[in-house]
């Protein structure tokens, strides 16, 4: 199959029950009839809402009245400690999905 633009030719890729016909030299995407539709649905299937925050850390015991003061040493400080708030999450995008090899 050539394509329509540029006269390259197609390659025919199967991505989730949609085929997909790309063009080696322009890099055009062409669809078949229903095809945009069935990526329309599986895209808005793909799309989720993204998962509640987690609940914050409790902050340790406070130590017992009149107990012995521990100063810094053995205690961690929570002011400049990263929780995992602070990590980023790789998600891909849905057209990632489709053309990745």
């Amino acid at each position: 199959m050539q394509c329509p633009k540029c006269h390259a030719p197609m390659h025919t890729y199967h991505r989730n029950g949609v085929q997909i016909e790309q063009c080696a030299g322009c890099r055009g995407i062409f669809l078949d009839y229903g095809e945009l539709e069935a990526l329309s649905r599986l895209e808005s299937q793909w799309i989720q809402q993204p998962p509640p925050p987690p609940a914050p850390q409790a902050y340790p015991a406070a130590p017992a009245w009149g107990a012995p003061h521990q100063g810094h040493h053995g205690h961690q400080s929570h002011y400049g400690h990263q929780s995992h708030h602070g990590h980023q999450s790789h998600h891909r995008s849905f057209g990632h999905m489709l053309f990745s090899s």
